[in-house]
């Protein structure tokens, strides 16, 4: 099984974007925790979003990463 460190070691790494999907989100200030498409719980800190996923699942996303990651549609 190979192992993964860096993209700079993987030959071969094609440049894409992601797909221009409209999602729901809604930022938690709470603890909170949702069940996963996996059938266990993940847990979510004061700060993260609460995202809906392209087939209606729920999923946390970290605070940080949502705001480098999306922005607002009016």
């Amino acid at each position: 099984m190979k192992t993964f460190d860096t993209f700079e070691t993987v030959e071969g790494m094609l440049t894409c974007r992601k797909l221009p999907i409209i999602i729901h989100a809604k930022q938690i200030n709470e603890e909170f925790r949702v069940n996963t498409l996996e059938g266990n719980y993940k847990q979510g800190k004061p700060g993260d979003y609460l995202m809906q996923g392209i087939d209606n699942e729920l999923y946390i996303c970290d605070k940080e990463i949502f705001e480098k990651t999306y922005e607002w549609v009016w």
